[in-house]
């Protein structure tokens, strides 16, 4: 079933088939990670108190609050970046080619595209009792010539994935050579 979104780049006539985002459970331990450092300053606060008098001076609770805004701007901070990593890599299967769009960083973006009769092979990876059980995985795309594989990291469903593109691949070269064919046959008449 054919998306109805338009991507940066994306040509004319061209129609989007999959956009692949990762699995929603890698974000979750992004989540986990970050509540988990966003309570760690209320667990150590009573053992702060209780085992310090630095805290019964002025200066004392002013430092302290000044080191856990800048602790929590960190937190903060840095699950933002985990948020925009997820959100931002997708990966757009299209009837003409893969489009690879990468977050790197907060002020860097990698985009990579390959034409799909040009890929060989489609593989899927699923790795660890989690994966497995939660069905999500990395697919790996490779095409001839010098261009690195794609990776498709953590999306779900790798085995469907690595299928449906294997079958759009197929049915592009099918394409492609029913159209030099029709192209030679016209040419000798």
């Amino acid at each position: 079933m054919p998306y109805s979104t338009i991507f940066p780049g994306q040509e004319p006539g061209e129609k989007i088939i999959m956009i692949l985002r990762r699995h929603w459970l890698v974000f979750a331990r992004v989540v986990i990670t970050h509540g988990f450092f966003a309570i760690l300053p209320l667990i150590l606060r009573p053992i702060i108190i209780n085992y310090t008098d630095f805290l019964s001076i002025e200066i004392g609770r002013v430092v302290l609050n000044l080191l856990l805004s800048v602790y929590y701007i960190f937190v903060v901070t840095f699950f933002f970046r985990g948020w925009l990593d997820h959100y931002l890599d997708v990966w757009v299967i299209t009837s003409e080619r893969v489009v690879s769009i990468e977050q790197k960083g907060l002020f860097s973006r990698q985009i990579s595209a390959q034409r799909l009769y040009r890929i060989q092979d489609v593989t899927s990876e699923v790795q660890g009792i989690i994966s497995t059980f939660f069905h999500y995985g990395n697919v790996h795309v490779q095409s001839a010539g010098s261009e690195p594989r794609f990776v498709f990291k953590q999306t779900p469903h790798p085995y469907d994935v690595t299928r449906k593109l294997t079958m759009l691949v197929n049915w592009k070269k099918k394409v492609l050579a029913q159209e030099t064919n029709g192209n030679k046959t016209n040419n000798e008449n």
